[in-house]
């Protein structure tokens, strides 16, 4: 029986369950240094100067830095969108002139002890002339920093998109609908901080860093670069990962520190934040404000659309560059026809930490505005939500649809879709018409209920590229190298599971080799929810390239030929005669073993779909909201392992559940934060989580590649904010109520007592 759909358990996790996984926090090296970081203070304001003197005379003292001390680097580069007029506001390791944000690195001590790090960090004065902090993204751009970056405004870019005839829309439209909408600034918050280890090797000179994850390939070149070294001077090695969700797709200061450190002093450097460093200093994401205005005939289709939105970049662009506002500029029309539509993204910097991507980065974001104009077209016109959603969906003979717009460089087509197929069957998985009835009779009981629907789209697949290599083990094992990470999304078993559709080996018998840079030339890492799709695929043609490189070695020695041979069990067996070889036993009589490689190219990507219903109820004494039950509809193309996609959409609800109700970083006036513990951020526990439903389709496979699959990482998240939204709309009878995420009781209250 193929591996393939099977919900086979996980082959990575017995060292994670036993306790022997090995994450950043425990590479140790004898002699090792700890570094620490000191950090701003300040919102914004001009750094004077740095003393360190006393810091640096206390014992155990290895070094103390400022950026005079390594004024040689260069700000950290983009990896990703790289947008004209952005690289000014590029991050320096430390910060050169002025500090920015709450958590802005001026200084780095390397001391023999932790505690010694950390008591001579607190001994670091930093002398800062505190200027009025930027806050508000939505304001008209100012000078942010005019003494070091004369003419430089606050909004270094601008992102237009634009298909179809708006104004002929407009100007023909029954109704014209406008909304602003917001969603709150919060962030991935993984188990795990962040952290690594520099070993510098001197014999070799080679910097090893360990604790690497998602882009291993990238971060390595960059930090080479950086250093001015050869590119094989520098290695990344990725341990276990504590989950990911965009934050770990950084290259940070403190990965460059930790080199430098390790390469100047010839001792093992590690640092390990604390959980309000990671706070105050990891990458935040959302907070975005939406102004829409939509040409709606009286049927309640979309004619045309036109959008302003700003995203709060913080205090800098780091790697991802323009990233998260291309992505929602691209993918505001989601599922729905839209013939015309013009876009204006505005990337604008204020004095908050700097922000990237968060798990469905400007899909979150997109789909809460879009989904909030399609329930106020209801509203307006007095039309059913669903109804409405029906008029305005892509057909399936529609299929593929050409957005004419691109994302990440690369146009937009949807590949496949049966969108009004799997409306239906998520409607007749909930039975909404009696849900609704039961729900409506709880709300004459008394209750504040409410039911909520949205629908979203998802982008997969990102390339260019992918390569693997296959090995033959001499114990019956089949090695796969791929240079591609794991951040906990079950690469390894779906990737050995690919492997052995082909090979017929259990996954058991298949080692995957992941976020080693010393061990293959390239790799593009694990993010867009791109794996399954880049990776996979370049397991899949490699696994055959093997099985053909197999059958024409094998041929002559069964005495048989190519074509009359079979892949069992790790075995190629002829037909006709019974006669068998094991792939180990043939590597063993090859003098270059049995390899083979594979090549997975994309210029498009992927595009995976879904519905999302939330069932909730509003308590109106405390304007808490509970999520009573939740349902996700997706269709992945196809299930390598449906266990695992399961897992994968309940977690990102959970997130996703978290960024409509509770989690957002908020600040003072000053630009001082007012969340940077967990007393103040708060996020999703066990008693806020309802049961999930989650409802997996494969009806419409990718037609972009051999595998027919589409990422299916980023779905669960995608559509909670607006589906929750529209449920307590519902439980409280007022549509359009809620236009800001996340809804927390303080708000809501004062929403309610506004509007009455």
């Amino acid at each position: 029986m193929s591996a393939l759909g099977q919900p086979l358990k996980r082959i990575e996790d017995r060292p994670l369950i036993t306790g022997t996984g090995r994450f950043a926090a425990d590479e140790q090296r004898p002699g090792q240094v700890h570094m620490r970081v000191v950090r701003s203070p300040v919102a914004f304001g001009r750094l004077v100067g740095v003393d360190t003197e006393e810091a640096a005379a206390l014992p155990g003292v290895r070094a103390v830095w400022t950026h005079a001390d390594i004024a040689d680097l260069p700000p950290i580069d983009f990896r990703m969108t790289r947008i004209q007029g952005l690289d000014p506001y590029r991050q320096y390791v430390l910060a050169k002139d002025y500090v920015r944000y709450v958590g802005d690195p001026v200084a780095v001590v390397f001391a023999d002890d932790p505690y010694v790090a950390e008591d001579a960090a607190e001994m670091v004065f930093c002398d800062i002339e505190e200027e009025d902090a930027c806050l508000d993204a939505t304001l008209d751009p100012v000078p942010f920093m005019p003494e070091t970056l004369p003419g430089v405004l606050s909004e270094p870019a601008c992102i237009v998109k634009a298909y179809g005839d708006l104004d002929a829309a407009f100007a023909g439209a029954a109704h014209v609908i406008e909304l602003e909408v917001k969603v709150g600034r919060h962030t991935g918050v993984p188990l795990e901080t962040r952290g690594a280890l520099a070993v510098y090797d001197a014999a070799r000179d080679v910097i090893t860093m360990y604790g690497a994850s998602k882009v291993p390939h990238y971060n390595r070149d960059s930090i080479a670069r950086m250093l001015g070294l050869p590119q094989d001077h520098v290695q990344l090695s990725e341990g276990h990962v504590g989950g990911g969700f965009g934050i770990r797709g950084e290259l940070y200061p403190e990965d460059v520190l930790v080199c430098r450190g390790a390469h100047v002093l010839g001792v093992p450097v590690k640092w390990v934040e604390d959980r309000r460093e990671h706070l105050l200093a990891a990458n935040h994401s959302r907070d975005q404000v939406h102004r829409m205005r939509a040409a709606v005939d009286a049927n309640g289709f979309i004619r045309g659309l036109a959008d302003t939105f700003f995203t709060d970049q913080g205090g800098y662009v780091r790697t991802h560059g323009g990233t998260v506002s291309d992505l929602a500029a691209a993918l505001l029309p989601g599922p729905y026809v839209i013939p015309a539509y013009r876009v204006e993204g505005h990337i604008r910097l204020t004095n908050k930490t700097p922000a990237g991507t968060y798990r469905a980065p400007g899909r979150y974001e997109t789909t809460f505005a879009r989904e909030r104009l399609m329930d106020a077209i209801a509203h307006r016109l007095g039309l059913d939500p669903v109804e409405v959603r029906k008029v305005n969906l892509i057909r399936e003979d529609q299929m593929p649809f050409d957005r004419g717009i691109d994302a990440l460089g690369t146009h937009v087509v949807y590949d496949s879709g049966k969108y009004h197929d799997l409306l239906e069957r998520t409607l007749a998985r909930v039975d909404y018409p009696a849900l609704q009835a039961r729900f409506a009779a709880r709300r004459a009981a008394g209750e504040k209920v409410g039911i909520g629907l949205a629908f979203f789209i998802e982008k997969s697949g990102l390339g260019p590229r992918d390569r693997v290599t296959l090995t033959v083990l001499p114990d019956d094992r089949i090695e796969v190298v791929t240079g591609v990470a794991s951040i906990g999304q079950g690469i390894e078993t779906a990737m050995a599971q690919i492997c052995s559709d082909v090979v017929g080996l259990p996954i058991e018998n298949i080692r995957i080799i992941h976020g080693q840079t010393e061990r293959i030339s390239e790799g593009y890492g694990a993010f867009a929810s791109r794996v399954t799709v880049m990776t996979g695929s370049a397991v899949r043609l490699a696994s055959q390239s093997l099985q053909e490189t197999a059958f024409a070695q094998a041929a002559p020695l069964l005495q048989t030929r190519p074509d009359d041979l079979d892949l069992v069990g790790g075995r190629v067996v002829a037909r006709s005669s019974g006669a068998a070889i094991s792939l180990s036993d043939l590597a063993a009589q090859l003098p270059e073993g049995l390899t083979a490689e594979g090549v997975f190219e994309a210029d498009h990507m992927t595009y995976p779909y879904g519905v999302h219903v939330a069932q909730v109820k509003v308590d109106p004494e405390t304007c808490g909201v509970a999520v009573e039950r939740y349902l996700v509809a997706y269709d992945v193309g196809r299930a390598i392992n449906p266990m695992m996609i399961d897992g994968q959409i309940v977690g990102a609800a959970a997130q996703g559940i978290g960024g409509a109700l509770l989690e957002e970083f908020v600040y003072d006036e000053a630009g001082q934060p007012l969340a940077a513990s967990f007393a103040d951020y708060l996020m999703p526990t066990s008693h806020e989580m309802p049961p999930v439903d989650v409802l997996l389709r494969e009806d419409a496979p990718s037609p972009l590649n051999p595998l027919g699959v589409k990422g299916a990482g980023e779905g669960g998240i995608t559509a909670v904010g607006a589906a929750i939204a529209a449920a307590v709309d519902d439980a409280l009878g007022r549509p359009g109520l809620i236009d800001r995420l996340p809804i927390s009781p303080n708000r809501l209250h004062a929403v309610l007592g506004a509007r009455a």
